[in-house]
């Protein structure tokens, strides 16, 4: 199976025999020659990222796009799903307060009884907050364990309906990361820093309006043979066309930093990358 949307612009960095000088660019992604050439000229790729983003411009798709000057640790990808999800819980009303707020109070609560005083607006202790949080620490958790199982060029977050036909999506494309060591990619806290800038600059939710409690879906692609064993695959899954739908693609562009051994971007067997689905529902709850 195909990945949708062209994963193979996900590109790893890998230890490989030295390059010859001046061609250390071509040879660590062969899509950064594509890009160079004119448009007129430049291979198509049916489902691949910037054809996938110049359909859903021409759909009236909003989407926001950030570009790391270098490349990106699979922990940071894993960073970016995880404040992604927690962020949209939080801006579409699914959460009363951003995540660590709610995860700091209600540990305050539980270890001080009565003894610390809780926001007015909301009991702290209630039961249906600490489930909540316990269920999204879970996903939390088992999306840490996914990233560190396989590759995972997209992420969806689907709000309300079901999985097929959401009310709102938000999908984080990976596809355009070049993935490094941790020694040769930039560091998570300033990549985080500018996913968030991006998003503040491009203002995505301030129109939107006040979403009731809904029913959260989270999806990820990832190596059919990868080894999890909590995601639930799903091989014919389509990601739906209908409903709100918000799309930050990631990419990396730049200098990327090359040590002696001369790391080589390797392309995955793309057919092999399924759908999985979290076998939890994140349901959210107001004040």
């Amino acid at each position: 199976m195909a990945v949708p949307g062209g994963a193979e612009r996900l590109c790893v960095l890998a230890v490989a025999p030295p390059v010859p000088p001046g061609r250390a660019t071509a040879a660590l992604s062969p899509l950064f020659a594509a890009e160079a050439l004119p448009a007129a000229a430049a291979p198509e790729r049916g489902g691949g990222a910037r054809s996938r983003q110049s359909g859903a411009a021409a759909a009236g798709c909003p989407s926001v796009s950030v570009v790391f000057p270098g490349a990106v640790s699979r922990e940071s990808c894993c960073r970016f799903a995880c404040e992604l999800l927690k962020h949209v819980l939080h801006q579409r009303h699914q959460l009363p307060l951003p995540y660590e707020q709610l995860a700091y109070f209600c540990r305050r609560a539980a270890q001080d009884g009565d003894m610390i005083k809780k926001p007015p607006s909301i009991d702290m202790a209630s039961k249906k907050c600490q489930q909540v949080l316990m269920e999204l620490e879970g996903v939390l958790q088992h999306l840490e364990v996914m990233f560190s199982l396989t590759l995972v060029p997209r992420v969806l977050i689907l709000l309300g309906g079901n999985a097929m036909s959401p009310k709102e999506l938000y999908e984080l494309n990976l596809e355009g990361i070049c993935l490094g060591s941790a020694e040769e990619s930039l560091k998570t806290p300033f990549c985080v820093r500018k996913l968030f800038h991006s998003l503040f600059i491009a203002d995505a939710f301030s129109e939107l309006k006040v979403l009731p409690v809904v029913g959260t879906v989270v999806m990820l692609q990832g190596h059919r043979d990868c080894g999890v064993d909590w995601f639930r695959p799903k091989l014919n899954y389509k990601v739906p066309t209908r409903g709100r739908k918000l799309i930050v693609n990631l990419s990396s562009d730049g200098d990327i930093n090359i040590s002696a051994s001369s790391p080589q971007a390797m392309a995955p067997a793309w057919e092999d990358y399924i759908w999985f689905q979290a076998p939890v529902t994140l349901k959210g709850f107001h004040e």
